[in-house]
């Protein structure tokens, strides 16, 4: 009961900002899921507010990561655009295991440094923890983008450990979010999923 109490509390004290950016945000999933070319200005409008409103709260780390997400949108929205048209149709595609294991380990590599520089020079709480979801979440940005199928994949795992970090925080409203994010996000693998057999008619990953 607390739980709930704390989320509905934490809702109502959202500014009309906030609900746009977390509309804005559904919008992108539940278009990127569609591959529609739209979920990119979502995706560019709800990182502009979150910017801006991380900045304003000192929250510079997560400020610079929603700028990257800016650029990634407007990045995201060339490549998908160009896609549309059919001599350079961007199809879903599905990387080899070997792929994804460089791509986990340099990723963590990368993670366990920032996540020693966090710990030991700034205040960060859960610095091992956010400099994780932070870096894997600047990878599989790029994945949606180039359309990787096993995108969805890392973002369930994402969004799970980032569920773990907003509840030891004690931001319920987000945690509740997550929670839809990381649901979606499977739903999200499943459409991609079939719709990548329906086209390529190939295993789900090339070894």
């Amino acid at each position: 009961m607390d739980f709930i109490t704390q989320t509905l509390a934490g809702f109502t004290a959202m500014s009309y900002w906030e609900y746009i950016a977390v509309g804005l945000s559904v919008a992108y999933l539940l278009l990127a899921i569609k591959e529609s070319l739209w979920c990119w200005p979502a995706a560019f409008f709800s990182t502009l507010i979150y910017t801006v409103m991380y900045w304003n709260g000192a929250l510079l780390m997560e400020s610079l990561l929603h700028f990257y997400y800016m650029y990634m949108a407007v990045y995201g929205w060339i490549i998908w655009r160009k896609g549309g048209r059919q001599q350079d149709q961007l199809m879903i595609t599905s990387w080899s295991i070997k792929q994804h294991i460089k791509i986990v380990i340099v990723t963590s590599l990368m993670a366990v440094l920032l996540g020693y520089i966090m710990k030991n020079y700034t205040h960060a709480d859960f610095a091992y923890l956010d400099s994780f979801t932070t870096c894997f979440a600047v990878v599989t940005t790029y994945l949606v983008a180039k359309k990787v199928l096993e995108n969805w994949l890392y973002w369930i795992v994402i969004d799970a450990a980032s569920m773990y970090l907003y509840f030891e925080k004690g931001y319920y409203p987000t945690l509740a979010l997550f929670v839809f994010y990381t649901i979606v996000a499977a739903w999200g693998f499943k459409t991609w999923y079939e719709e990548y057999e329906h086209h390529q008619a190939k295993p789900l990953a090339q070894l």
